[in-house]
């Protein structure tokens, strides 16, 4: 996605992010959210009409608010609601950008249960083994039905991983519209990767922290964010004093050196 597609869809992230809190919520509006994407992958005059640039946001958005009203939940509702209402560049952006959101609902849920981990290592180890076996790709592909390929998951994947995984597997794959399941399983693994480097600070430091000075900071930033963070604590000399976070594009610099360099720019302006 490029251009307004790509404002659009970060956007709406961030809202995905606060409308699905806890496991539960987020798992619920993953799978509703792949449903919609499955909605609109076979109504076409439909998806072309809620992305069409032409036509007024609050006109899409009540036909939209229509369709799904009572059929879904409250958060996804409204999140499809305002994906409709957006600026898109193509039709299909507003359907792949739906299905990431689903595979980001579910990442969410794995990282609310503490098993995002475990995802990423399922969605690992089933593309080798499909990889391995060509049988396995032909059963997923093709004109396989959807509830054929969600039998074969479930007899594959049923107590071998771990529930959001295999939530999440089987709807990627039974709803694969039209890729090989390589890449779809590639494409649930950056977003599970990216969602995983969220909940990384790299943390700068001049000295040293303390095991107790670790703890408070990690508990501050678990509090501000809403979820565990991993510390990646480095002792950089060039840090004159206090210390620098970075929690993926997020940067707060309270190093003496970022300030001495704030003082020695606003000298020479």
């Amino acid at each position: 996605m490029r251009g307004a597609s790509r404002a659009s869809y970060t956007e709406l992230r961030e809202r995905l992010t606060a409308a699905a809190r806890g496991q539960v919520t987020a798992g619920r509006v993953g799978d509703e959210l792949f449903a919609v994407v499955g909605l609109l992958d076979n109504e076409h005059g439909l998806r072309r009409m809620l992305a069409d640039p032409a036509k007024p946001s609050g006109e899409k958005s009540a036909v939209a608010g229509q369709l799904l009203h009572g059929k879904i939940s409250g958060p996804t509702e409204k999140l499809v609601v305002e994906a409709v209402a957006a600026q898109w560049a193509s039709p299909g952006d507003l359907s792949d950008a739906l299905e990431q959101l689903a595979i980001e609902a579910f990442t969410i849920a794995a990282q609310a249960g503490r098993t995002l981990d475990d995802l990423e290592d399922d969605l690992f180890r089933l593309a080798r083994l499909i990889a391995a076996q060509p049988g396995l790709r032909l059963a997923l592909v093709g004109t396989t039905s959807a509830d054929a390929k969600a039998g074969l998951l479930a007899d594959l994947l049923s107590g071998k991983v771990s529930e959001m995984s295999e939530r999440l597997i089987t709807q990627a794959l039974t709803h694969a519209r039209g890729r090989s399941p390589q890449a779809v399983l590639d494409l649930c693994a950056s977003i599970a990767a990216r969602r995983r480097e969220q909940l990384i600070a790299v943390v700068r430091v001049a000295a040293e922290l303390s095991a107790a000075q670790r703890k408070r900071l990690s508990d501050a930033l678990t509090s501000a964010y809403g979820q565990g963070i991993h510390l990646n604590v480095v002792h950089d000399p060039a840090v004159v004093g206090g210390m620098s976070v970075q929690i993926g594009d997020e940067l707060v610099d309270g190093t003496a050196a970022s300030r001495l360099a704030e003082v020695q720019r606003k000298l020479a302006s």
